[in-house]
């Protein structure tokens, strides 16, 4: 009975209500401690152009996700999300943007353009809808394979050669970036102005200073520490299609 009382004297001393929670900003829903909103484009951006990300649904359970940051930095409407597996899917609204003339893929297929390619023959500052499907390059290829809408849209590819500022996570391969940057590239090419990438990545330097001074670690991509024999795991067939994808692609950009 001793023993009984005892433990029954433990269970009562136990708190009631839950435990604390942390509290998030309400515009980045990051907590408050590394919240990244102060760094953001203020008054936001307004560029002509518009981004149009077609997102896996399991990039939204990712905890540093960039695809936020992009429409937090610009005004609103200039960065439209559509979550999904295949498109157009369930948004009919999506449809009519898929089939206008202004509308760009930014997808690395043999008959994709330069995007410099396509600005220097129209008009300067032409409005365009800029196409990116938002999630690894395994998820975004299923979506585009799925997608026949997808097929019809004119293709796009990023002359880069810049090592992404996603420092905190590892990319497939050198040249890769982040959803936020590819989008920033596109539109201060579009719009002929640098300060669009300085503005836009702004958040997403403090973000990933944030998690450096808190135990993180900056990350070279996958392809560097294979090729440095610094890989710590074996290359598995999907790994080893995703850099040869990426040496196809640097071989696209070349030609």
């Amino acid at each position: 009975m001793d023993l009984e009382h005892e433990a029954f004297s433990d269970l009562c001393g136990l708190p009631t209500d839950p435990p604390d929670m942390r509290i998030n900003c309400d515009q980045c829903q990051r907590p408050l401690k590394v919240c990244y909103c102060s760094s953001l484009p203020d008054p936001r951006l307004s560029p002509r152009s518009k981004i149009i990300l077609l997102q896996h649904p399991a990039e939204e359970k990712r905890c540093l996700r960039t695809a936020p940051m992009l429409q937090l930095g610009l005004q609103p409407g200039k960065c439209l999300v559509f979550k999904g597996k295949r498109f157009p899917g369930l948004h009919d609204e999506l449809i009519s943007i898929l089939q206008a003339s202004n509308t760009l893929l930014l997808y690395p297929s043999p008959n994709s353009e330069p995007l410099n390619e396509i600005i220097s023959e129209t008009v300067p500052l032409s409005r365009y809808n800029i196409v990116i499907i938002d999630g690894t390059w395994p998820q975004a290829k299923a979506i585009y394979t799925s997608s026949p809408i997808l097929h019809n849209i004119r293709q796009i590819k990023l002359l880069n050669n810049n090592t992404s500022d996603y420092i905190i996570r590892t990319q497939p391969a050198d040249g890769c970036l982040s959803t936020l940057e590819t989008g920033a590239q596109c539109l201060s090419m579009l719009e002929g102005d640098q300060t669009y990438v300085d503005k836009l990545l702004a958040p997403l330097k403090l973000m990933c200073q944030y998690q450096l001074e808190n135990g993180a670690v900056s990350h070279q991509s996958k392809e560097f520490l294979i090729k440095n024999n610094s890989y710590p795991k074996l290359i598995g067939k999907r790994l080893n299609k995703v850099l040869k994808d990426a040496e196809r692609l640097k071989e696209q950009q070349k030609s």
